[in-house]
C-alpha cells in the first residue's frame, strides 16, 4: 500500500481470525516500531509480544472498558503487543512525561506497519496496570502504556464519521481554520472541503 492508503485503511478492529502472525511480516512491523523517534534517542519503550493463550486470557481480564469487545479481542487475537515505557530513561518538561510520547509513537509505527501487512489492530489503553505488570512480570520501573491485539481481520469495520479538518487544524492562531486562508486555495486541500471530503481521523 501507499503511505496515505495505509493511514486511511487503519481501523480499530475487535474481531480476528485465529491464523498465526507470519514471522517475516511481524519482523517488518517490529523494525518499523524500532525506527520511531524517542527522547534524546534513549528508546525508553519496550514491546512484549504475547502469543500464550493463558496470558492472553489473563490480559483480557485487565481491560477496563465499559463494553466487552476489547477484552474479547485480546483473548481471541493470535497475538497481543504490549508497549511499556521507562520514565527514568526519558524526559520531563513542565510536568509532561515524555516516556508516554516515546511509547505512543513506537506503537503507532507498529500499528501502521501492521495495517500495511494486512493485519488489524486496536489501540487499548484502559487497563489495570498492576494486573498487566503481574501477568507479564514487568519490572516495577516500567509503566504500561497500551496494548493492541494483532491478527487477520474477521469483521468488516467502518470508520467513524469523518471530521471537518477546519475544526482541528488552525494556522497562526487558535481557532483560525487553515482552510479559510486565501493563499491555501490552490494548495493540496481546498477550503470548501467539508467533513465528507476529509480523510477520517479517530
Amino acid at each position: 500500500m501507499q503511505f496515505y492508503e495505509v493511514i486511511q485503511n487503519r481501523k480499530s478492529i475487535k474481531s480476528f481470525k485465529k491464523s498465526p502472525i507470519e514471522k517475516d511480516r511481524l519482523s517488518r512491523m517490529i523494525n518499523a516500531a524500532m525506527q520511531s523517534p524517542s527522547w534524546k534517542n534513549h528508546t525508553s519503550y519496550k514491546f512484549i509480544l504475547v502469543e500464550d493463550e493463558r496470558e492472553k486470557r489473563e490480559l483480557s481480564k485487565a481491560i477496563m472498558n465499559e463494553t466487552p469487545e476489547a477484552s474479547k479481542s485480546i483473548e481471541e487475537a493470535p497475538m497481543v503487543a504490549v508497549v511499556v515505557g521507562e520514565p527514568l530513561n526519558s524526559g520531563v518538561i513542565t510536568d509532561k512525561e515524555y516516556y508516554l510520547v516515546d511509547g505512543a509513537i513506537a506503537m503507532e509505527h507498529f500499528v501502521l506497519a501492521a495495517t500495511n501487512e494486512g493485519y488489524g489492530t486496536c489501540w487499548i489503553a484502559a487497563v489495570n496496570e498492576d494486573q498487566v505488570r503481574n501477568i507479564l512480570s514487568i519490572p516495577h520501573e516500567f509503566r504500561v502504556i497500551a496494548m493492541t491485539p494483532i491478527g487477520e481481520v474477521e469483521e468488516k469495520s467502518e470508520h467513524e464519521d469523518k471530521k471537518d479538518v477546519r475544526e482541528h487544524v488552525f494556522i497562526n492562531q487558535w481557532g483560525k481554520a487553515y482552510t479559510e486562508n486565501s493563499y491555501l486555495k490552490n494548495s493540496y486541500i481546498d477550503p470548501s472541503y467539508t467533513a465528507n471530503d476529509i480523510h477520517p481521523i479517530h
